[in-house]
């Protein structure tokens, strides 16, 4: 969008609020945030929006102000250098790449809640994996989906038969940082998949991440039938049609419109099996310049990295042939093959000819293919063995890259400040250093401890104005004043369970014993709090019955008002969480959690960790920088493990976790905690960002699939 009434001198802020580089660049925050701080509040850090509100008066006191001038022009000196810079660490050691971008396609991004398109984790490393990729100055582009809709809006009623509301509301395109890309000749840029008997045309947007460019498939046309105008309205549909159409879209207009747009990828990258169909796609690309099938698949396995993010068979996607066959027919006559042919790349021998499994067609058209954490490579081995039968299972040809977090958008500008004068001034540059991060140990205790207290402080502060929001609009009870955190306490241990709310990660354990929880919580000397936050698919019923338990008990008052309910989880609030507690809680079932990010960023901005040893975790405890509930890999019966670890919750909380927050020395600061805390700091950080992964995704994916032109067939 551009904004006319802008001032000449300070004309380009319209150009920055349009690339989300600003989203993760603390001087160019500043530059809005100071701009109109009341604005900058009300939008949620939101520029373009701020920038269609704010008073022509502000913009011409801003054009003359020397102060907020040099801070303008130090940023975009910034942003240009940024921009332009041809030093960046890809090229610096990948200098004899001479090939085209990679391309990276997924069903979700989450680059900031201004664009609301995600729902969570899998977008949340996308977007991480955009703004990295801006950094480091590797040749990116991303293809995904712009969804009018986005995930739903969630509020929660006291009504005993149902909690969560599920609230949809249309993006306001004016207030997104989104562009429709154009053809030469000022036309939107169309492209066109059959889905059955129907030809859809797909048209897309722009998002601009840095150097990085997102391409949104949109088909909201008026070239489209009624019914199909909204095939891209929402994300994550229960509707299996549907959901199976979205897919082709994603997959074949994906490619298409790379093609149409010019841009030749010389390694495709496909981020969950929902991106399968891109393979597809190019199989048939290449059979059209004269290749034979078996030859255009190996081309096309040469240049394909895929990324499973799913340690169960049911999270997988999986279609009834019949449905595949009902869009997708006329693709395998148009590949001259048959329908037995086409349906065996996506079948699995352990579940008959029914089925279309999207990931098990992924991994064979793929011949790079990675797990998202050590312990996660095991049991993608173990799940996709069926596919190698002929080799043992521990050389099943699935390796691992454990996931990253982008540090600069997820660090407290507090401890960003912090690490600058402790750490180095360009610690930035360098995090995924580890000897770096040994200097942790230098920050003073005190010093450590003041930003822990303050960003809680900032953390409550957000969750009562969201809480005085919802009461002035809705007059909620009283009720759901306290389960939306009225009486939440800065100064108490306050632990996080901020996730996605499913059966397996078993958000309900902390109320087992819910009588040795109450003693806990509301202990005169030493209490404790925990804020809930997250939501449920609105067609997973048993996920949505263990929110309104936990919503539920929130708002008993024998609890003291010690258990609070965040509503509305978005990556807004996520900031504030994952800075401001103390503990951040983990409690899935064993060996159900790939990789799991979240409480990387809580080490960060210098939280605990408390998680069962899986995903990530597995690897990131160390002994002294948090805590391991039990100490077994091996799954047993899901009562006898609740039974367990519900058990050791309580006790390190009550042996552990609790005196060693509340232990302080003369001037309150609480020193053995703060010890855990830099140790936490010093371990992880390295060893779980962003830069690390991206790093290992070039060196070992992207590096040797940009060079082969024709891989081989699975083993």
């Amino acid at each position: 969008m551009t904004f006319t009434k802008l001032p000449e001198r300070i004309i380009r802020l319209d150009e920055l609020a349009n690339n989300l580089w600003w989203s993760w660049h603390e001087p160019a925050r500043k530059l809005y945030r100071v701009l109109d701080r009341s604005l900058w509040r009300l939008s949620g850090h939101n520029p373009i929006q701020q920038l269609n509100e704010i008073s022509p008066d502000r913009l011409q006191e801003a054009a003359t102000d020397a102060d907020f001038l040099a801070l303008y022009d130090s940023v975009m000196t910034i942003f240009d250098a940024d921009m332009s810079n041809s030093t960046h660490w890809f090229a610096t050691n990948h200098p004899d790449w001479q090939h085209d971008p990679v391309a990276y396609f997924s069903m979700e991004f989450a680059v900031h809640n201004s664009l609301p398109i995600y729902a969570g984790g899998l977008g949340i490393l996308a977007g991480d994996v955009c703004k990295e990729a801006s950094d480091l100055g590797l040749p990116l582009v991303a293809v995904g989906f712009m969804y009018p809709q986005g995930y739903f809006h969630q509020q929660f009623c006291l009504d005993p038969n149902s909690c969560q509301v599920e609230i949809y509301q249309d993006l306001n395109f004016d207030e997104a940082p989104i562009s429709q890309v154009l053809s030469p000749d000022g036309q939107p840029a169309l492209t066109k998949v059959q889905l059955g008997d129907v030809a859809i045309a797909v048209g897309v947007w722009q998002v601009r991440v840095g150097r990085t460019n997102i391409y949104l498939l949109d088909t909201d046309l008026v070239e489209n039938p009624e019914q199909y105008r909204g095939l891209s309205a929402r994300l994550y549909v229960a509707d299996e049609d549907l959901r199976l159409q979205q897919e082709i879209i994603l997959g074949i207009a994906g490619v298409r419109i790379l093609r149409t747009l010019g841009i030749n990828p010389s390694v495709w990258h496909a981020n969950e099996g929902h991106a399968a169909f891109m393979m597809i796609e190019r199989t048939l690309e290449e059979m059209t310049k004269g290749a034979s099938f078996a030859e255009a698949m190996n081309r096309v396995r040469a240049t394909t990295v895929f990324t499973t993010h799913t340690p169960v068979s049911a999270g997988h996607d999986v279609f009834p042939v019949e449905l595949v066959e009902k869009y997708l027919k006329g693709y395998w006559e148009s590949m001259s093959i048959d329908r037995e042919t086409f349906l065996q790349l996506g079948g699995r021998a352990d579940s008959g000819a029914s089925t279309f499994d999207m990931t098990a067609l992924a991994l064979r058209m793929a011949n790079q293919r990675c797990a998202v954490s050590q312990l996660h490579e095991k049991v993608t081995q173990r799940m996709w063995h069926v596919l190698w039968p002929q080799i043992p299972e521990e050389q099943v040809p699935i390796s691992h890259i454990t996931n990253g977090i982008h540090v600069p958008t997820w660090v407290a500008p507090e401890l960003r400040s912090l690490y600058e004068r402790y750490l180095n001034r360009e610690w930035i540059a360098e995090h995924d250093d580890i000897r770096l991060w040994e200097r942790a140990s230098d920050i003073p205790d005190s010093e450590l401890w003041a930003v822990r207290q303050q960003l809680k402080r900032k953390m409550v502060r957000a969750i009562r104005e969201r809480m005085r929001s919802r009461w002035l609009k809705d007059n909620v009870p009283w009720k759901q004043i306290l389960a939306l955190g009225v009486l939440l306490d800065p100064e108490l241990l306050t632990i996080g369970f901020v996730r996605r709310f499913t059966e397996y990660k078993r958000p309900t354990l902390v109320f087992r014993d819910i009588e040795r929880l109450k003693r806990l919580l509301n202990n005169e000397l030493y209490p404790v709090q925990i804020i809930f936050a997250g939501k449920s698919h609105p067609a997973d019923f048993p996920s949505k019955q263990l929110l309104h338990q936990v919503y539920t008990l929130a708002t008993d008052r024998d609890l003291q008002g010690r258990i609070a309910f965040v509503e509305d989880y978005d990556m807004h609030m996520a900031h504030y969480l994952v800075q401001g507690v103390d503990v951040w809680l983990n409690t899935p079932r064993t060996l159900r959690e790939a990789c799991g990010t979240s409480g990387m960023k809580a080490a960060l901005n210098g939280v605990l960790n408390l998680s069962v040893p899986d995903g990530w975790w597995y690897e990131g405890f160390n002994g002294s920088n948090g805590w391991v509930l039990g100490d077994n890999i091996d799954t047993s019966k899901p009562s006898d493990e609740d039974g367990v670890d519900a058990g050791a919750f309580y006790r390190i909380l009550e042996e552990e976790i609790v005196p060693l927050y509340y232990s302080r020395d003369l001037n309150g600061v609480p020193k053995g905690w703060i010890h855990c805390v830099k140790e936490s700091i010093r371990s992880i950080i390295p060893a779980f960002c962003a830069r690390r992964m991206l790093k290992e995704y070039t060196d070992r994916m992207y590096k040797p699939a940009s060079r082969s032109l024709i891989g081989t067939e699975p083993r």
